[in-house]
């Protein structure tokens, strides 16, 4: 079992070599990942938001979207990889954000968000609950989580988590583990974040929308 920190430099290790490819043809694996923004696009058209979180945001190509249709909002897009957030950056979308930084500890004040949303990165993070308890600290309440990540019945996760990732850090990624639907509503639970929409799609998905309640005196 690696720790956190080597599972953590094996992501910057594979992402740095991906970085320059990762929205081009040439993106082998990665290209799959691009299925998943229009989850991501249909979800947003259902909040009223203004500043917006995308963790692991990798070379922007969610970011660049939404800024396509609505370059009126606040952007933020934080990757552990500084190469990516440097392609990022090269974009140059006026009033977007690029940070190189850390999902389990994001680099935020408290209430900095009205929404957050990770594709495809969480499976990464070796402190997932972290992830989880940052979120609750740095949306805003009544804001929402959009998460979106591998997921699978009993069997075929036990052997992602046990054959497949382990077999992708001998050659170089930084995978750590794909998670069940009953845990991801305990790392819900765990900091109090209401479930508001949790399901599992085609091809191994998990779509999670996750709010953050406004307390009352």
């Amino acid at each position: 079992m690696k720790t956190a920190e080597q599972y953590k430099k094996l992501t910057i290790s594979e992402f740095t070599k991906a970085a320059k490819v990762y929205e081009t043809d040439q993106a082998g694996i990665y290209k799959m990942c691009k299925d998943d923004y229009p989850y991501i696009e249909e979800e947003l058209s259902h909040i009223e938001y203004q500043d917006l979180l995308d963790c692991g945001c990798g070379t922007g190509p969610m970011i660049s979207l939404l800024y396509e249709k609505d370059s009126s909002k606040h952007y933020v897009g934080l990757d552990l990889t500084p190469k990516m957030i440097e392609v990022a950056q090269n974009k140059n979308l006026e009033g977007t954000e690029w940070i190189v930084g850390d999902c389990e500890n994001l680099p935020f004040e408290d209430d900095s968000f009205d929404v957050i949303i990770c594709t495809n990165s969480f499976h990464h993070y070796p402190n997932p609950q972290l992830f989880f308890e940052n979120v609750k600290r740095v949306l805003r309440p009544g804001g929402r989580l959009i998460l979106q990540d591998y997921t699978a019945p009993a069997p075929i996760l036990w052997l992602m988590n046990h054959t497949e990732m382990p077999l992708a850090n001998l050659i170089g990624h930084g995978d750590v583990r794909a998670y069940s639907m009953s845990q991801i509503r305990e790392f819900c639970d765990n900091c109090e974040l209401t479930i508001e929409k949790i399901e599992a799609a085609k091809k191994f998905r998990m779509h999670l929308v996750a709010k953050l309640e406004a307390t009352t005196i």
